[in-house]
């Protein structure tokens, strides 16, 4: 199987675990979001995760992938985890799956790669926090509007990537190693029984281990943390536990879809390095 058809069953293998509490997976959806608009997105996302692994810039691979994901009605299913996925299928296609080529992937990234990430924002609605006062012409809900500020700066996209990452857990995978990406999937290779259980596990496992950002976004830090730590009680739960917490988390309207997007990278290391077969 190709590496890019390892990512794509990557985003698939994701949704498909259950429980993610929190997440749309094959037993739970949301109002707006459903089980359904996942699959359709994996599929919509092929043509740039073929570019990238063909060596296409990462910002336009990327463009190309959330273009392609969007063509579904429930809007953004997967921006976060193709923000890791289309370079991590760089990296794998050009020098190798190692948390140091990742890393050589994403600090060679340039001016027109932030470009490419920032038209990305024209095909979805993604939930942003209002920029500081200082950065508001940099403001990615301005799409393209925002390119010239970009040009200015001569920010790249790993720069941008190191302005987001103190409040944002998926930037921070790219300015720290993709440390938890590769740390879960070991959890999805090591894992017993098939591979979607083996993906919802280790989602347990980084939810358990630091506050989601996406949750600290949306419902703050103490929100966050709760969640966390009802994570980390679960670890070793009955299941029965787990897909109860899955459900209250839906109906509170929480979602982790920070540890969502990194569960989906790691599954694809675990696909791509490890040999990992559904």
């Amino acid at each position: 199987m190709r590496t890019a058809q390892h990512a794509q069953l990557a985003l698939l293998l994701e949704v498909a675990g259950t429980p993610k509490p929190g997440n749309v997976d094959r037993r739970r959806d949301f109002d707006d979001l459903r089980f359904e608009h996942f699959l359709t997105g994996a599929v919509g996302a092929c043509d740039g995760l073929e570019a990238a692994a063909a060596g296409e810039p990462v910002g336009e691979s990327f463009d190309t992938a959330v273009a392609g994901m969007s063509q579904q009605r429930g809007g953004n299913a997967q921006f976060g985890a193709l923000l890791l996925l289309v370079p991590l299928v760089r990296a794998a296609t050009t020098w190798g799956l190692t948390p140091e080529e990742a890393s050589a992937t994403v600090e060679a990234t340039t001016v027109d790669d932030a470009a490419g990430f920032y038209r990305a924002f024209e095909h979805v609605d993604v939930f942003v926090e209002e920029p500081p006062p200082e950065a508001e012409d940099l403001d990615v809900r301005r799409g393209a509007d925002a390119i010239p500020a970009l040009r200015d700066r001569e920010l790249t996209l790993y720069d941008v990537m190191e302005l987001s990452a103190p409040e944002d857990g998926v930037a921070a995978e790219w300015t720290n190693d993709f440390r938890r990406t590769f740390a879960a999937a070991e959890t999805v290779r090591d894992g017993d029984g098939p591979v979607p259980d083996r993906v919802a596990e280790a989602f347990i496992e980084l939810l358990a281990r630091e506050p989601d950002t996406m949750v600290a976004k949306q419902h703050g830090p103490a929100v966050a943390e709760s969640v966390r730590e009802r994570a980390a009680m679960l670890r070793h739960a009955a299941r029965d536990e787990r897909e109860a917490f899955a459900d209250e988390l839906v109906e509170r309207g929480v979602n982790p879809g920070t540890m969502a997007d990194i569960t989906a990278a790691a599954t694809f290391v675990a696909l791509e390095r490890d040999g990992v077969v559904p």
